[in-house]
């Protein structure tokens, strides 16, 4: 059930979180906000993307970004859920960059739509770092829930569809990874009816037929030594994506000798608490700055 509660779970939360920003209102200690910037219109929907600049300092050298890619079961929400944490990291010193990306619904926007979408939005970041003077060499990438596993993916796999000639240069792999709450395996719902058939429809192939489709979009067997540092940070009261899931990503980096460190908070998906939001606020933080600072 784990597929079918995420999307009931997502569903059910109050419309206003579903609702893109307007206009942009003034924070303190940071610097201007760029919101509903178009980055691609891949057939469909512009997909569009805010930035958070941090307060400006005379002379300063092109500073670190993040893209903020949210949750919501694949099928729900909107860069507007990122926008607290995009204003906690641009008062850091980060260019904070929460993005939209394709829904899937109705059979539309089947994965891996998701997956190019995000990694366009990194390829867009790059082209246009002198313009918000970000380094395009320290770009990292935060996701919750479904926004789990597509910011690991921006820190395991190469471009995927690099057919777009404007940003074909640009490479997709961000930095450094932070992963709250995110499903790693996919292939473990088999015994649940009702998640084997959301995943074949958004998917596009059942499991029996296509194991090797659902493997592709599980992070977990994209563990290697060539990924980026990751960050997992996962609720142990977790029941829309058990830590079983985060414990099996972390068994599988550790095995194939990657840079990855593992937080358990005792909290749910969420991190409804406020010592459990804060710590996960300040642990991403933490692990940006240290993989994302400057050289000396």
């Amino acid at each position: 059930m784990l597929v079918v509660l995420l999307f009931m779970f997502f569903a059910a939360q109050p419309s206003h979180a579903q609702q893109p920003a307007t206009a942009a209102a003034p924070i303190p200690n940071t610097g201007p906000v760029h919101e509903n910037i178009a980055y691609g219109a891949p057939g469909g929907p512009t997909l569009l993307l805010d930035i958070f600049e941090p307060a400006a300092e005379a002379g300063s050298r092109p500073r670190p970004a993040v893209i903020l890619i949210h949750g919501g079961g694949w099928t729900s929400f909107d860069k507007s859920t990122m926008r607290a944490l995009a204003q906690f990291l641009a008062r850091a010193g980060f260019v904070a960059v929460p993005i939209d990306y394709r829904l899937f619904h109705d059979d539309a926007n089947r994965w891996p739509a998701q997956l190019d979408d995000v990694q366009r939005a990194v390829r867009w970041l790059r082209a246009s770092s002198a313009k918000y003077n970000v380094d395009p060499h320290r770009i990292g990438a935060y996701g919750h829930s479904a926004g789990g596993q597509l910011a690991l993916m921006l820190g395991m796999l190469e471009t995927r569809d690099n057919s777009d000639r404007a940003l074909a240069k640009y490479s997709s792999k961000v930095e450094a990874v932070v992963d709250a709450s995110g499903p790693t395996d996919l292939t473990t719902h088999q015994s649940d009816e009702d998640d084997m058939k959301f995943l074949a429809a958004f998917l596009g192939a059942d499991y029996a037929s296509h194991p090797d489709v659902w493997r592709e979009a599980s992070p977990v067997f994209h563990a290697a030594k060539s990924n980026a540092p990751i960050l997992i940070i996962h609720g142990t009261r977790d029941e829309m994506v058990p830590i079983a899931q985060a414990e099996e990503l972390n068994d599988a980096l550790t095995k194939a000798g990657g840079n990855v460190k593992f937080l358990r908070l005792d909290s749910d998906h969420m991190f409804h608490e406020p010592l459990a939001h804060r710590q996960l606020a300040l642990e991403t933080q933490a692990f940006f700055e240290r993989y994302l600072a400057p050289a000396p």
